[in-house]
């Protein structure tokens, strides 16, 4: 399963709604998961829009016009881009924000290409989160917050650095256990451990196994015999 995590920065946005009329992408970050692990594969750019930049949006940012003026423009890096979200399912907060922003772009290139969702899936985090968390915030901010993911790097916003955060919360989001293992040999207790450090993120130390007495033992089966015996309908 290949998933790239995608995040924009933009000059702006307008308040009639029209996220993107007369604003333009100035930053790009994304980065692949395969099979939910990260690969270590990332598409980072800085673009010049050919615009200004609104004073709203730089205080999000602080990324200046002069900072952009010998950057790529979109048309220039967009067949890296289509590239690399090849075969992809793209993970991003708030969807409505980010993809409204590409096809966009992509319309500008005068290409047969329409929208990103006819040839890839998206997964909208935000939508997701609204589902867990009915009620609360769900910004990025507060989905870090809640999981106890650290921004203390994130005194301004960046798509690559968001990227990443976005990808640690799409992976608390998600967690499920695939397998439940059984065994008492210490071998394979240890490494389930270990999956569960790398799904998770933290090192955990085994706990104790405290295993069933004799006496319990008896007791349960005893048990079983009678649930037989009155013959109801059970699940093991």
């Amino acid at each position: 399963m290949r998933q790239i995590v995608l995040d924009i920065e933009t000059t702006g946005m307008n308040q009639d709604g029209l996220l993107y009329l007369n604003h333009r992408i100035i930053e790009i970050g994304m980065i692949e998961l395969i099979n939910r692990q990260v690969t270590g594969n990332i598409l980072h750019y800085y673009l010049k829009p050919d615009c200004k930049i609104n004073e709203e949006a730089y205080k999000i940012h602080g990324i200046s016009e002069s900072f952009l003026k010998n950057k790529p423009r979109f048309k220039d890096i967009f067949k890296n881009l289509l590239n690399f979200l090849h075969n992809a399912e793209i993970i991003v907060h708030n969807a409505t924000f980010d993809i409204g922003f590409l096809d966009y772009e992509f319309s500008l290139l005068n290409l047969k290409i329409q929208k990103i969702n006819d040839f890839c899936n998206i997964l909208d985090t935000l939508t997701l989160a609204r589902k867990l968390f009915p009620g609360k915030k769900n910004s990025l901010n507060a989905l870090c917050n809640r999981y106890k993911i650290p921004t203390k790097d994130r005194s301004v916003h960046g798509a690559l650095l968001d990227a990443k955060l976005l990808t640690k919360v799409y992976r608390f989001m998600t967690v499920k256990q695939e397998k439940i293992f059984f065994s008492n040999t210490p071998r394979n207790i240890q490494e389930n451990y270990k999956i569960n450090s790398r799904i998770t993120g933290k090192v955990n130390k085994p706990m104790k196994i405290l295993y069933a007495t004799d006496i319990e033992l008896k007791l349960h089966q005893k048990y079983l015999v009678n649930i037989c015996n009155k013959r109801t309908k059970y699940l093991w």
